[in-house]
């Protein structure tokens, strides 16, 4: 196998709603440095994507959407408005105008349809874009911090590109609702979200029942978890469903989206992950794409809101389990990066190590068949929903 695609541009870090937006471009800086300082980027291949075209954000975005955020990028554009609604979601306190918006988002969108065009071509069977992720804008509307949807946008490039099945798997906390409103009738793509429950966050939506429409029906799963919920139960409920269905539907190539929000020290949600979890996670989907994807893997960042002390580790790791390189979580930061990050965000005390418990394995009990917690409520809940579809038993763990 060819070295993995990094995707990478400083133009990126121009993704920026402001100092005081909780989205700052700040956290892929510090990942990219960390990785860096660690020797982990040696192991991929860095490729500087260009800009998506309107072409290419048309086959997901409408025309209308396009021309209004363009609009909104220049820069006297709606005035020079930050914040006060210009109708497409644009102008609000999550998705504030800033001049050259559309050309920061469209690098980004473009970074992960070429690294989409690169697997479907099989130029290479890995790739990464850490700024990529953004899964809530929706085809005619910016939504949750997001543009875009590089992810949508890249699965529809694979599509285009002739591959056959695309499977989507997001473990972000919030739902990964734009990619699941864009595929929600084709049955080529089936979306999955682990995110936390609609009832208890934004953006309310990603409950079991909404699972895909006539012949999509059941490629659309959610697996919506309560609050509070740490690693081995995410893990219990990831290993219950996922690999299962994944497996089933017989996908082409893996899509990932890996949001780092679902830490517990994220400041806008409320699961209870650390980042050895997260990262348990990462090395679960890479065995996935192996396992049911003949290796052919995308993965994106996402959210992740913690911009010293989570993403940077857990997205450093992200990188460095797609070219096979894995840190032991035991790898101290160094005193240059830690320097970096406290002159930064000097409230934020910057972390040591790449590990929150040594490096010591997370474990956790496979689902047994029971209904004991909540989350196994759920886990059972998603199975019911899902499974027949698959000709799998919603009721034995052996499925």
């Amino acid at each position: 196998m060819s070295q993995p695609l990094l995707i990478w541009d400083p133009g990126m870090l121009r993704y920026d709603f402001g100092d005081a937006h909780p989205f700052h471009p700040l956290r892929w800086e510090l990942t990219w440095r960390l990785a860096a300082s660690l020797g982990v980027t040696t192991g991929l291949e860095l490729v500087a994507p260009e800009p998506a075209s309107d072409r290419v954000l048309g086959m997901v975005h409408s025309a209308d959407y396009i021309g209004a955020v363009r609009r909104a990028s220049a820069p006297d554009g709606y005035g020079g408005v930050g914040h006060g609604s210009v109708g497409y979601g644009l102008g609000t306190d999550d998705n504030p105008v800033f001049p050259g918006m559309h050309e920061a988002a469209a690098l980004i969108a473009g970074g992960s349809v070429a690294a989409a065009r690169a697997i479907a071509r099989r130029d290479v069977d890995r790739a990464v874009n850490i700024a990529g992720g953004l899964h809530h804008a929706m085809a005619g509307h910016a939504s949750g911090f997001c543009i875009y949807n590089d992810a949508a946008l890249a699965i529809a490039t694979l599509l285009a590109e002739g591959v056959h099945k695309v499977a989507y798997v997001d473990v972000d906390v919030h739902h990964g609702d734009g990619v699941q409103r864009a595929f929600y009738d084709d049955p080529r793509v089936l979306t999955v979200s682990l995110h936390e429950s609609p009832l208890s966050l934004w953006p309310g939506t990603g409950f079991v029942t909404e699972s895909g429409r006539g012949a999509a029906a059941g490629t659309a799963v959610n697996i919506p978890l309560p609050a509070g919920t740490g690693d081995s139960a995410w893990l219990r409920a990831f290993s219950a469903v996922v690999p299962a269905v994944v497996r089933e539907f017989r996908p082409d190539v893996l899509v990932t989206q890996h949001g780092a929000d679902s830490h517990r020290d994220d400041p806008l949600a409320d699961l209870n992950l650390t980042v050895d979890g997260q990262v348990a996670s990462y090395r679960a989907l890479r065995d996935l794409a192996g396992d049911a994807a003949g290796g052919r893997w995308l993965a994106l960042g996402g959210g992740g809101y913690s911009v010293v002390r989570v993403v940077p580790r857990a997205w450093t790791h992200l990188l460095a389990l797609v070219s096979d390189r894995d840190l032991d979580g035991a790898t101290a930061i160094g005193e240059e990066w830690i320097a970096a990050a406290t002159a930064a965000r000097p409230a934020e005390p910057a972390p040591h190590h790449m590990s929150e418990n040594g490096g010591s394995p997370i474990s956790f009990e496979p689902w047994d068949g029971q209904d004991a917690t909540p989350v196994d409520r759920v886990i059972m809940q998603v199975r019911k929903e899902i499974f027949p579809l698959y000709g799998l038993d919603p009721f034995d763990p052996r499925d």
